[in-house]
């Protein structure tokens, strides 16, 4: 009996073994299948991926491509990651496109699939996702993927927002409107608080932060032509509104001046651990990082509200989230894209890092997205508002960024910093 029991832990040891040996063999820092496998991939990835600086997202992603590349046994995927520089990675991964070495499958950022669109460096994806799974995407992400001929171009598969993050202890009640969260920053410096903070440096976050205020007025930055309109008539009256707004907050001490250097949402994180805020604007994913950072007990005064509007009824979020598309003109490899956008992305990678779905049916397929927190971040989503998917809002948003920077450092006044750059964008319009 002794004996067979040996036999029997030696049995499920050397099967153990076996198995951790054909994982590994599977999965390399660079390869995902077995290296003579007959057909290849190449696809670049962000860190959402097995290379992310977390060990735990990294194995849980690793565990999925694995899984992924066992129903595809005839495939090997030859990874390669993009540096944190994203802007840099994605205007290099174009001109590879253009010029036509681009991987055959790729991390697309929303924020510039527009651009890859129009220089139509883009596989179709129509026949590889249903009409329901299309249908079922939140409207904007619809929009988004698809081309004037309706043809599904990339798969969105993760999204995000910004929302009104506060310290229960010292602003007890949400704030509804501009003028409220004006007085509850105000009241909170006096409770030894620095006031809200929010992006103001030079970065994309600035813009795509800031616009939720603009976008509550109803402004539009582009016609339906794709030409700048932010600096004329009445979207210019609702543009210096928005903008005159924040400055406001700097000027009456609402908003401490460093926000026009604040470049990174860390900051604001690091903000909340070391107690100086009560409120700042972020995006989801924060509550996460903030469960992650505090203590239990400073966790719990910590809650977040919609942006405020110019009034409680006028609301808009800016939403974000990253795509998967393929530029292969190979159409198995397109069909092997699209697994992948599918098998691991839509659902199992939302889940695993927790980043909110872009089908709302998957809010209740996946426990994790149960919680009060991102039900609350799904009705959100409702007033979510994507960038325009134009070859010009890259440029706008640069221009933002500097009459930012001009305007809340009081280096020009907001209209002239305005005009400075409505006249940028519509010289970069004309070189397109």
């Amino acid at each position: 009996m002794k004996s067979a029991t040996v036999s029997a832990f030696a049995l499920s040891t050397m099967l153990f073994s076996a198995s951790v040996s054909f994982a590994q063999e599977l999965a390399t820092k660079d390869r995902i299948g077995l290296a003579d496998a007959p057909k290849s991939l190449v696809v670049r990835l962000t860190n959402d991926s097995p290379n992310n600086s977390d060990p735990a997202i990294a194995e849980g992603y690793q565990k999925l491509f694995v899984d992924f590349i066992k129903k595809h046994p005839d495939w090997k995927l030859q990874m390669q990651f993009m540096s944190s520089d994203i802007g840099t990675e994605q205007a290099k991964m174009l001109e590879q496109a253009k010029a036509g070495n681009a991987p055959d499958c790729a991390a697309v950022d929303s924020f510039v699939l527009s651009q890859f669109m129009v220089n139509h460096v883009l596989a179709d994806f129509t026949p590889y996702f249903s009409k329901e799974e299309v249908d079922d995407l939140f409207p904007f992400i619809r929009s988004g993927i698809t081309d004037k001929d309706q043809t599904v171009r990339a798969w969105w598969w993760d999204t995000d927002l910004r929302v009104l993050y506060r310290n229960k202890s010292i602003v007890a009640d949400a704030p509804q409107t501009w003028d409220d969260l004006k007085k509850a920053a105000l009241a909170s410096t006096k409770e030894g608080m620095e006031g809200v903070l929010f992006n103001g440096g030079r970065w994309e976050g600035t813009t795509f932060d800031w616009l939720a205020n603009y976008w509550a007025l109803g402004g539009k930055l582009v016609d339906d032509s794709g030409k700048p309109v932010f600096g004329e008539g009445e979207n210019k009256e609702k543009f210096l509104k928005a903008l005159n707004y924040f400055k406001d907050l700097v000027d009456s001490g609402a908003a401490p001046k460093r926000v026009s250097t604040i470049a990174n949402y860390d900051d604001m994180n690091a903000a909340a651990a070391a107690a100086t805020t009560a409120l700042f604007i972020g995006g989801n994913w924060q509550y996460a990082q903030l469960k992650a950072t505090l203590d239990e007990d400073e966790f719990n005064n910590w809650t977040f509200s919609p942006i405020p509007g110019p009034s409680a009824d006028q609301r808009s979020t800016g939403t974000g989230g990253w795509t998967i598309a393929s530029f292969s003109k190979d159409k198995d490899k397109v069909e092997m894209c699209a697994n992948l956008a599918r098998e691991v992305y839509m659902g199992p990678a939302n889940a695993l890092q927790q980043q909110l779905p872009t089908r709302k049916s998957l809010f209740d397929k996946y426990e994790v997205f149960s919680t009060e927190a991102n039900k609350t971040f799904a009705k959100a989503l409702v007033d979510g508002q994507a960038r325009p998917g134009v070859p010009i809002y890259p440029e706008i948003s640069n221009q933002i960024q500097i009459m930012m920077g001009d305007v809340l450092s009081g280096t020009k006044k907001p209209e002239d910093a305005l005009n400075a750059a409505f006249n940028a964008a519509l010289e970069a319009y004309k070189r397109l």
